[in-house]
């Protein structure tokens, strides 16, 4: 045997002057470290620490001391054979075990493990594929080891090996030989291969104790040549034919050979087999025989059938072995200890209740579970704890009830048929968590949690808090609508559980929800409510608070969206009757088009009307009967007008479409939406005219298009995401239509922003997102047209206001304080304080002459662009987004028209922050 080397590491110290070393000699380290794993770091020529550990288990069995442990990190399999010929000391073994977080978790060794030469040596927790040769070794302990060879003995004991210990394990075949003396096994689960299951040959003193053994190819424990002094306790030993073996040899539970009977020892094993026993020759077909003849397994039992090998209920190897046999272990298999049953009689030796085989039956306790009659109540109140768990044997249990608020926890004993019982006064108020742990005969155990909520002694008081309800940042597909509010009551005083919670909303919708619960309601129009909330608590007691709630659209961002046709009564029906009011639906979560508008809180769309059937206007609002005193587009019998229109949409996504009087066919195309938390901010900027082909370009013939360049004229940015523009056409030489869009080689079809006509130059606002080489492209259809595009702002990153959407309102009507001359401005106020753009539809009427109507800042230099084009005799409106001062809007009207009255309805505005 190679002797013990002990390497002792000095340090020079440096002496003080009250002469003290200044360091010691350092100590060897209790543990070396095995990982293989990627980013580990490992190194087969460093120290083996955590930080540098090992490469391969055969670096580690080089380097290891007595009193070390190597402690080999599961994961990847170490594909290496591992010889261990180092020695630890009595008392100091050395030791190889795997080092995971998970009980029982093995590592896994690919080839075979060998000692050989050794002594006070542990292998525990290792999968060995190559399986186990012990070899003229000493004091060898395995545990919790699983080990296959093959077809062969994954476990060999020999070359006069002594004092081998395998325990807990879970083997193919063990072969014991050789001279080898003294070797235990016990709780173990082995199979057999082609032979034995259990083969001792000419090793005496071998023990085979508390395993559960399987034979198929031959005996199942097999007792032979000179190992005599044997001891089999305890064991379930079970011999079955197997149709896969090549031999015929004898299929004995247990087979002592003559020359191994001296001072062999069986008894208290459970067999099962046709002819369960041999000893010196002679065979035994049940334990009564077996006994009269030879003295052996007087308290055996033979089990014919299947069932009852393991333990489970009603199985005889329950509470009936030997628990003073040898080799006797304090827990099975599983490291569970050993338990008494309370509904089985204990027939082991001496009235013990040690379980036969490699399992010890427990309660099965795995889970608890607890009722607490008070989850919420006021300080004082007497809390009771009723604690149950899906033990067996409920009459060995006992529950541990920490109430969690530092008091020591109370322990109460279960009886027969009783739960575990505990009760508590919180004195202070507060959150807390229940702990119940179960604790069964042999100390394992069960938890469970609960919260409580403990609150101050008081009366029930109700209060609520209010406000709006979003969607998620750029989330497009979760359906929000807007004017959307929640009242949440949780700041109410509750002293005892609340039953319900009963809201009336104060626009005449009430709603009753289950406990303290949030409720959520979206109101038809914003404004001042008079809501009440209404706390009910579980003893009866009832709170009411009310309070005004104010309800308001919220701030939204822009998103651009290539513009498509949404409605088309000419071709899908639904005429518009005058005096009656039609839905259309507003594009729904991942519309076809791509875009998505589960938030959207106002649309951008393009409506025209056409086949007007006589004079009429239409309004366009987000409710059905409590539309604003406005209107969108004004049209003469036989007309064909458009204008855009920025509208809320209604609880259901919709929005609804007026005509006072007559028939007409509206066409709706789709441009873009606000939605809070997502989009684009806006920043407006002074009128500025981007093309006018009067003076460039020349007029854009029918079925040709025009780029205009947008990013970086006119303080837009290069990396503008959308454009505001007022499309202008005049001097049409046919009736068409115009669309303005970002991509060039993908002009959306059918859709239009414009429709020109010949003897009129007219208006209409568009929003248009930007596309290659920041331009946007202009589609005339037929004939020609002089085509003008003023931008009064612009979509980005660096955007700086965010829209709110109104209840259209009129800020403005000339026909009550008189016409506004030719090239005279009137002031336009009430726009909100703070707002630095508004979107109005400005209507010019009345007008005497052709001419030409700009909306810009109150206080700023008129621009050279226009908003909207004013022809005699005719009302004509127009969707305009203009800068703001001081809440002001200035209107110029052209000089070389005539006098006109100007309408301005707001729909809603700009703020920043």
């Amino acid at each position: 045997m190679r002797p013990t080397r002990t390497t002792v590491l000095l340090t020079a110290g440096l002496v003080t002057l009250l002469g003290v070393p200044a360091a010691a000699a350092a100590e060897t380290p209790t543990n070396l470290y095995v990982n293989n794993q990627d980013g580990s770091g490992c190194s087969d020529t460093g120290a083996g620490t955590q930080a540098v550990p090992y490469c391969t288990i055969s670096a580690a069995a080089k380097a290891v001391l007595p009193g070390q442990t190597v402690r080999i990190k599961p994961g990847w399999t170490y594909d290496e054979a591992v010889t261990i010929d180092r020695s630890g000391a009595p008392g100091k073994p050395i030791s190889f075990v795997a080092d995971g977080p998970a009980v029982g978790q093995q590592a896994d060794l690919g080839k075979t493990v060998t000692v050989r030469g050794a002594s006070h040596v542990v292998l525990g927790s290792l999968f060995a594929r190559g399986g186990v040769q012990i070899s003229g070794s000493t004091d060898v302990g395995l545990d919790r080891i699983r080990a296959v060879r093959g077809r062969l003995d994954s476990v060999a004991v020999d070359s006069a090996s002594k004092d081998v210990r395998i325990g807990r394990s879970n083997l193919i075949g063990v072969r014991i030989e050789g001279g080898s003396q003294g070797t235990v096994l016990s709780r173990n689960l082995i199979s057999g291969p082609v032979g034995p299951a259990v083969s001792a040959v000419d090793a005496p003193g071998t023990v085979v104790t508390n395993n559960t053994v399987y034979g198929y190819c031959g005996a199942a424990l097999s007792i032979a040549g000179g190992s005599t002094g044997a001891g089999l306790f305890n064991n379930v030993i079970v011999a079955r034919a197997s149709g896969s073996c090549k031999t015929d040899g004898a299929r004995n539970a247990v087979l002592v050979a003559q020359s191994a009977t001296a001072g062999t020892v069986a008894d208290y094993n459970l067999v099962a087999s046709q002819v369960p026993y041999s000893w010196a020759g002679t065979t035994y077909p049940d334990p009564a025989a077996f006994h009269a003849a030879t003295g052996q397994g007087g308290h055996d039992i033979l089990n014919t059938g299947e069932d009852g090998l393991g333990p489970v209920e009603g199985s005889p190897t329950v509470d009936s072995a030997d628990p003073t046999a040898p080799g006797v272990l304090p827990t099975d298999i599983d490291g569970r200890p050993t338990a008494d049953d309370p509904g089985v009689p204990n027939t082991g030796k001496n009235g013990g209740y040690l379980d036969r085989g490699a399992y010890e039956t427990h309660d099965g306790l795995s889970q608890t579970w607890m009722h607490v009659d008070q989850t919420w109540a006021p300080v004082g109140t007497k809390v009771e704890v009723q604690a149950v768990s899906d033990s067996n044997w409920p009459t060995a249990m006992s529950y541990h009830v920490d109430f969690g608020d530092g008091t020591p926890p109370v322990v109460t004993q279960q009886g027969t048929g009783a739960h575990g019982l505990a009760t508590h006064a919180y004195s202070k108020a507060g959150d807390y968590v229940i702990k119940v742990t179960a604790v069964n005969a042999v100390g394992q155990k069960a938890t469970t949690e609960k919260p409580v909520k403990v609150t101050a002694a008081g009366p029930l008081t109700a209060a609520f808090s209010a406000g709006p309800v979003l969607p998620a940042p750029d989330d497009k597909t979760t359906r929000v609508p807007p004017l959307t509010m929640s009242l949440d009551p949780s700041a109410s005083a509750t002293p005892w559980p609340v039953d319900r919670t009963e809201v009336d909303f104060g626009d005449g919708s009430q709603k009753s929800l289950a406990g303290l619960a949030t409720a959520t309601h979206t109101y038809s129009r914003p404004g001042d409510y008079k809501a009440a909330v209404t706390v009910v608590d579980v003893k009866g007691t009832r709170s009411t608070t009310t309070r005004s709630v104010h309800v308001d659209y919220a701030r939204a961002g822009y998103v651009a969206v290539t513009p498509f046709r949404l409605k088309d009564t000419r071709v899908h029906g639904g005429t518009l009757q005058g005096g009656s009011p039609a839905s259309i639906g507003m594009p729904a979560p991942l519309h076809a088009s791509g875009m998505a508008s589960g938030g959207m809180s106002a649309a951008v769309i393009n409506v025209t009307l056409t086949n007007v059937t006589q004079d009429a206007y239409v309004n366009v609002s987000s409710a059905y009967d409590d539309r604003p005193a406005t209107s969108n587009l004004n049209a003469r019998a036989g007309a064909t007008v458009s204008n855009t229109v920025t509208v809320p949409v209604g609880e259901i996504g919709n929005v609804w479409f007026y005509l006072n009087a007559g028939r007409a066919d509206v066409i709706v195309d789709f441009v873009g939406y606000y939605q809070p938390n997502s989009g684009q901010r806006f920043s407006p900027v002074a009128p500025t005219r981007l093309a006018d082909t009067r003076t460039a370009g020349g007029p854009v013939a029918g079925g040709t298009t025009r780029t205009v360049k947008v990013a970086g004229v006119g303080g837009i940015p290069a990396d503008v995401r959308a454009v505001a523009v007022n499309l202008t056409s005049t001097e049409a030489t046919q009736n068409s239509f115009v669309v303005a869009y970002p991509d060039p080689a993908n002009r959306p079809e059918p859709a239009s922003n414009l429709n020109p006509e010949p003897g009129k130059a007219k208006s209409n606002q568009a929003i248009v997102p930007v596309g290659p080489d920041g331009t946007i492209t202009l589609y005339n259809h037929v004939g020609s047209a002089h085509l003008i595009v003023d931008a009064v702002g612009y979509y980005g990153k660096d955007g700086k206001a965010l829209y709110t959407p109104v209840v259209p309102g009129r800020l403005a009507d000339t026909r009550t304080t008189g016409k506004v001359a030719a090239g005279g401005t009137t002031t336009v106020a009430g726009v909100p304080a703070g707002a630095v753009g508004a979107v109005l539809n400005l209507t010019a009427t009345e007008s005497t002459g052709a001419g030409f109507l700009t909306a810009y800042g109150f206080g700023s230099a008129r621009p050279e662009a226009s908003s909207l084009q004013t022809l005699p005799g005719l009302t004509v409106p127009n969707h305009v987004t203009t800068p703001v001062a001081d809440g002001k809007i200035s209107v110029y009207n052209g000089q070389w028209g005539g006098p006109t009255h100007v309408i301005a309805d707001l729909l809603g505005y700009f703020t920043q922050g």
